[in-house]
């Protein structure tokens, strides 16, 4: 910890807790989450979650264009594909992200980030949205295998003090960690 730590200090980051700027504070941020949290647990006594929003996307769609099969679907017989809160709570995350970057002054309204451009090109729009897409199918795809999301096991599965929700929480971290070592080089 302390390498990573000094390597950023010498990538100019004289205090890593200190956040300059107009930026969120992701301390603040986190305690947010926390009530937000606790709010569900206590309002709908269910957890905080977003990867049931994907199947239930999934379901309406399907409802649309093949309804026959689509109710033909065990999971769709218990679960009717309807907008659920877990819907408006991703719909939430996306106005709310919007809203954060705006007011913390880090809305750019660039499709490529300049990490991006260097890598794969200006006129690598089509590569982009498509490694966006690819990604998130993947990831959506991985939070219904393992029963729940960053947001179901890392926060409301921890609360919960759930052994598996702790267990993919630290793969989160480890991940992360060597996915930022890889890109940044530290």
């Amino acid at each position: 910890m302390n390498m990573i730590l000094s390597r950023l200090s010498v990538l100019g980051e004289a205090d890593p807790l200190q956040y300059p700027g107009p930026a969120w504070s992701p301390y603040v941020v986190g305690a947010l989450i926390g009530v937000l949290s606790m709010f569900t647990f206590y309002i709908s006594n269910k957890p905080l979650g977003a990867s049931t929003a994907y199947a239930r996307i999934s379901g309406m769609l399907g409802d649309l264009f093949t309804p026959k099969h689509t109710r033909s679907l065990k999971y769709f017989q218990d679960n009717p594909p309807r907008p659920g809160w877990e819907l408006m709570l991703v719909f939430g995350v996306i106005i709310g992200s919007f809203f954060a970057a705006w007011s913390g002054g880090e809305f750019t309204g660039q499709l490529l980030p300049a990490m991006w451009v260097e890598r794969f090109g200006a006129d690598s729009n089509l590569l982009r949205i498509s490694v966006a897409l690819a990604g998130g199918m993947l990831m959506a795809f991985g939070a219904r295998m393992a029963g729940g999301c960053t947001s179901g096991h890392g926060i409301s599965g921890t609360l919960q003090l759930g052994i598996g929700s702790w267990i993919a929480a630290i793969c989160f971290f480890v991940g992360g960690i060597i996915t930022a070592m890889l890109m940044f080089g530290l």
